[in-house]
């Protein structure tokens, strides 16, 4: 088929090869607009950008899909389809006719559960048993386009948002090809009214661990956030950012720290003992401040933890 392909981040990258791969004819790449990055604060061009370069397609990073003038281009391209994965500008309606079977979009996860910006981080926060992709026809709403095909996968109990993303990524990959393949003999499916939750863009505000809280939601905010913005605490004036746990019986105090026999473990609220028996949080990879994130057993062979974190 004859597709615009329009996404920006790394997420998108193995679905651009995929779809080369499957012998598609990519007529165009949209991206995002390369912005300053780095110490040098130099204009970088979005994964996306950088691997179409290399793969010589023709590529375009428009601010807005608002204007006529862009609009025109893009529907001179003649498309049959357009596949569109994490892009990052909204699509006037103009733009989702252009194609002659418009807009197929992959959102990682299990529509409608968590539409919106941030699927894969809410996914793991929420303490969900399994997340997958859902290809979607798009439409003016934000994910509320009809469901040609979905596929699942369970998500792994100390599996961290970065884990997941490259998941979803590859499975959305395939996806796509399958769906593309069978496109005239999928049945799309509304999605329903029941169900609707929202994955709101993550605020650096949450990323603050507060020890109180109960065990297993600690490792969830801490397993959602990593890598990024990383979920934090403090200890004598030093930031620690906590990048992956499980949660542990070992009875601490909130904030208290362990290291015995080689673990690292810091102690969590109150919960339902009757129904979850875990007090603590085993940390499993952290990042001090200024130096580089490590396995917990590297970075305790030279560093002794402080006695509690706030």
């Amino acid at each position: 088929m004859r597709i615009i392909f329009m996404g920006s981040p790394e997420f998108s990258v193995p679905v651009l090869d995929a779809l080369i791969e499957a012998g598609h004819d990519i007529c165009a790449v949209y991206c995002q607009p390369p912005r300053p990055a780095g110490r040098g604060k130099k204009d970088r061009p979005t994964a996306v950008h950088a691997r179409a370069e290399a793969l010589g397609l023709s590529v375009r990073h428009p601010v807005s899909l608002k204007g006529a003038e862009e609009q025109a281009t893009l529907v001179a391209l003649n498309a049959d389809i357009a596949v569109v994965v994490a892009y990052g500008l909204i699509l006037p309606q103009a733009v989702l006719d252009a194609p002659t079977h418009g807009c197929l979009n992959i959102h990682a996860s299990l529509l409608p559960r968590w539409r919106g910006a941030a699927p894969i981080h809410r996914a793991i926060i929420a303490g969900d048993a399994e997340t997958g992709v859902c290809i979607m026809q798009m439409d003016a709403g934000l994910d509320t386009g009809a469901v040609l095909l979905r596929r699942t996968t369970p998500i792994g109990g100390t599996e961290t948002t970065g884990e997941l993303h490259d998941r979803l990524s590859v499975l959305g990959a395939e996806a796509i090809v399958e769906a593309l393949a069978q496109l005239g003999a999928l049945q799309p499916v509304p999605q329903p009214e029941e169900g609707v939750t929202y994955a709101a863009k993550i605020d650096k505000a949450e990323a603050r661990i507060d020890w109180t809280k109960p065990a297993i939601d600690v490792v969830r905010q801490i397993n959602g956030l990593s890598p990024f913005p990383g979920a934090w605490a403090e200890a004598n004036g030093e930031r620690v950012k906590f990048l992956k746990a499980r949660p542990s019986r070992l009875p601490l105090k909130p904030g208290e720290t362990s290291t015995d026999a080689g673990a690292f473990i810091i102690g969590a609220g109150s919960a339902d003992r009757a129904q979850d028996p875990h007090a603590s949080v085993s940390i499993l990879s952290l990042q001090r401040q200024g130096k580089r994130a490590a396995p917990v057993a590297e970075i305790l062979k030279g560093w002794t933890p402080p006695a509690t974190f706030d």
